[in-house]
């Protein structure tokens, strides 16, 4: 029981701070909290073509490698380097709330 009450606060935080962080991109917040929809959302916003959502869901290996380079220029567009994205691949729980709740200003350039 007690599992099941970290784990849906987890998930809580998680849904909170990536529509905090698609606001601070200039989208809806909506759009970070729909599967999939926010990946299209996401490569739109790093200007990536649409096909690369069919790869991060269909391609093994290459959907990985996609998927941590289309995180990795999103973060960017935040001012986060490597570290912050090697960080928020195995620590979303942590690293989505300091992005979504700290002072880092969205820059699309």
């Amino acid at each position: 029981m007690l599992v099941s009450i970290i784990y849906l606060l987890i998930v809580v935080l998680l849904l909170v701070s990536m529509w905090k962080v698609y606001e601070k991109a200039g989208r809806q917040g909506w759009e970070g909290i729909i599967p999939i929809y926010n990946l299209y959302v996401m490569l739109q916003i790093i200007n990536r073509p649409w096909w690369w959502l069919l790869i991060m869901i269909f391609v093994p290996i290459a959907n990985i490698i996609f998927s941590i380079i289309a995180l990795k220029e999103f973060l960017e567009k935040f001012g986060k380097g490597i570290g912050f994205t090697i960080a928020t691949i195995f620590f979303p729980f942590i690293t989505f709330p300091m992005l979504a709740f700290g002072d880092d200003q969205f820059k699309n350039e």
